[in-house]
């Protein structure tokens, strides 16, 4: 099976933060977003992963690339770094990563993390991840029949036809066929908005004969803007404590309080402070006369004197005042 991760964005919403670090890269209880979704997505399969290609932008540069790598070497997979020159669409995105596009394939958008107990039934045509939600009108939607399998597929309706949003979740038994249906649109010009889309493509699929199921996860979490970062960084703890070695054994923590779940990286300096719960603090951190909770601290940050929770800091960042619900971007400093 290859895996194929787009995730070309720009992080508009993220920003001051993406200015400097692309956004899957931004660390969540102490791996970066691109790499808790690879690893999630992994253990939902019994199948060998061959190759994951990221999906990125022709200016994130080779410190990115380089990680990239790391990131599938880890796993046992082989990286393919492709390029997405303009931003026209999902469809566009994943086209971009063409040559990937063979045998079993999975597709996962970065900015998204699940919790999900499923595995990934191979000999379905397709299947598309979904969690019931509140409010359809907000999302693009699957409408099932009473065989439950997907007859329709959804933008943003109006009246009610289902609550299950689809997340950027897919698998394709058939990456050939998914390939040909997704260079289909470019040909003919086929745009919603002004940019391709993956629903478009499965749309014609699924008058063609291709079989559509759903399966739901249990928990959906986004990555989109600073707030919701912090929440899936909570959410991420709270479920990793009881797996993942979360404190690392070269941090020092001096007359401090840790309220657990939180990530404490290597070589971490906590002093005369209270920290968690929810909290994370990359390699390098050092804390001092503060009180933290809810938030992430990225690497070789200094914070003193500080109440913060909400919050989300870069790396580098020199932090020494009084805040409550923050978000600074790396290298910054505030005395």
């Amino acid at each position: 099976m290859n895996i194929i991760i787009p995730m070309a964005g720009m992080g508009k919403r993220m920003r001051p933060h993406t200015l400097t670090t692309a956004k899957p890269l931004i660390p969540i209880a102490g791996k970066p977003i691109v790499q808790r979704l690879v690893e999630d997505i992994i253990a939902t399969s019994n199948e060998k992963v061959e190759e994951i290609a990221f999906i990125i932008g022709p200016n994130f540069g080779k410190e990115v690339e380089d990680h990239l790598c790391k990131v599938a070497e880890s796993l046992g997979a082989k990286a393919k770094i492709c390029y997405q020159h303009e931003p026209k669409g999902t469809a566009h995105a994943i086209l971009c990563a063409e040559e990937s596009l063979k045998g079993n394939v999975f597709i996962a958008f970065a900015d998204t993390l699940f919790k999900a107990t499923f595995s990934i039934d191979k000999d379905k045509d397709a299947i598309v991840w979904t969690q019931k939600v509140d409010d359809p009108s907000a999302f693009g939607v699957v409408k099932l029949n009473a065989a439950d399998e997907i007859e329709a597929f959804v933008e943003k309706p109006k009246e009610f036809v289902s609550d299950l949003a689809i997340i950027g979740v897919y698998y394709f038994k058939d990456g050939e066929n998914l390939r040909k249906e997704l260079q289909r649109l470019i040909d003919e010009g086929i745009m919603l908005k002004g940019e391709y889309q993956i629903t478009d493509a499965m749309d014609n699929m699924l008058n063609k004969g291709v079989k559509f199921y759903t399966d739901q996860v249990t928990e959906w979490l986004d990555c989109g803007n600073k707030d919701a970062t912090v929440y899936t960084n909570m959410r991420i703890l709270a479920i990793k404590a009881e797996t993942e070695r979360l404190v690392s054994e070269t941090a020092r923590i001096e007359n401090s309080v840790i309220i657990p779940p939180c990530f404490i990286g290597e070589n971490v300096v906590v002093q005369n402070s209270v920290v968690g719960p929810f909290v994370s603090l990359e390699e390098g951190v050092h804390i001092k006369d503060s009180r933290i909770n809810n938030s992430i601290v990225q690497a070789n940050s200094i914070v003193k004197n500080a109440r913060i929770e909400n919050s989300l800091l870069g790396k580098s960042v020199n932090y020494n005042e009084k805040a409550r619900d923050i978000s600074i971007g790396d290298f910054s400093t505030h005395i």
